[in-house]
């Protein structure tokens, strides 16, 4: 079987190394991009990836009728974040058609940030499916998946290290199926419900949320783009919270007491957060104790004042 592998991000590399020792595979990623402050092109993970086990790698700024007319003899498409949707004429190229690797439960969170989503709606289970493509985003037929339950402390970050582990098994089941010469699969069921890309500005904090929406922001957006917030026109990054009991008059943001054993107390819209680990711009992040023993005067300060 030869599969042309469409994917860019780390999270795919795993994929690409089960396929490639199962079938003969090309890759299909996006073209360099520049990165970090000099602007120099980086390699995407998946092509370096494929670079290193003498895959052959395709880089098209468009998948137009030239770069089409230069595939030949595929029989499968698999894709996994690769960041663009297929048009008809490239899918029909396929005969055993096209296979997407998604992490979420379709219908559930189809769309560009999944496990965000789930840890931001505070969902109690998230997953892995692979799906057939259809010309809809995340509409195709569910060929197999994988159920995990959250248990209210996952990062974006773990949670992916744990798709990109867990993906590939169950996508080297999918392509037995489909080399079987299976072609009727499960349709998703229930109310398709859709994320969005995600943006710096989703990072900053607002006060007068919730203790329990602010941790969730938290851990749903490390890595990136993480959670800020303001401290006397400084961009003030928290790393790590949590969620304590406890009521308070004092306006959401105000920074009440240091707590040895639990972190800096911050009144929320709702209830206390506790901040453990926090990060000024410019500087390493800090555990609680050694950033208050370094900025004495924040316990009192009010968080979320840009000036």
């Amino acid at each position: 079987m030869k599969i042309l592998f469409a994917a860019t991000p780390e999270i795919a590399v795993p994929c690409l190394e089960a396929l490639s020792q199962n079938a003969e595979v090309e890759v299909l990623t996006n073209p360099d991009a520049p990165a970090g402050r000099s602007g120099h092109l980086r390699a995407s993970p998946v092509k370096a990836a494929a670079l290193d086990r003498g895959l052959k790698v395709h880089q098209p700024v468009r998948l137009d009728a030239e770069f089409r007319a230069s595939l030949k003899g595929f029989d499968l498409l698999v894709s996994f974040a690769y960041g663009k949707i297929f048009g008809p004429r490239f899918l029909e190229m396929f005969c055993l058609g096209g296979l997407n690797v998604h992490p979420s439960l379709l219908p559930r969170w189809r769309g560009a940030s999944p496990l965000t989503a789930a840890i931001l709606a505070g969902d109690q289970e998230t997953g892995i499916c692979v799906q057939t493509l259809a010309l809809g985003m995340d509409e195709g037929d569910l060929v197999a998946c994988l159920r995990r339950p959250l248990e209210g402390t996952e990062t974006t970050e773990s949670l992916t290290q744990w798709a990109s582990q867990s993906a590939p098994g169950l996508l080297l089941t999918a392509v037995a199926r489909v080399a079987s010469g299976e072609r009727q699969f499960t349709p998703q069921q229930g109310q398709a419900v859709y994320c969005q890309k995600i943006s710096k500005e989703d990072g900053l904090i607002d006060w007068n949320k919730s203790a329990g929406e602010l941790d969730a922001q938290v851990r749903a957006f490390t890595p990136w783009p993480a959670s800020w917030t303001f401290w006397r026109g400084q961009t003030l990054t928290l790393r790590q919270v949590r969620v304590l009991d406890g009521k308070n008059t004092a306006d959401p943001g105000r920074v009440l007491a240091l707590d040895k054993s639990e972190g800096i107390l911050v009144q929320t819209g709702s209830g206390l957060l506790a901040l453990r680990e926090l990060q000024l711009a410019g500087r390493k992040p800090l555990d609680f104790r050694s950033f208050t023993n370094g900025t004495r005067d924040f316990v009192g300060s009010l968080l979320g004042v840009e000036k």
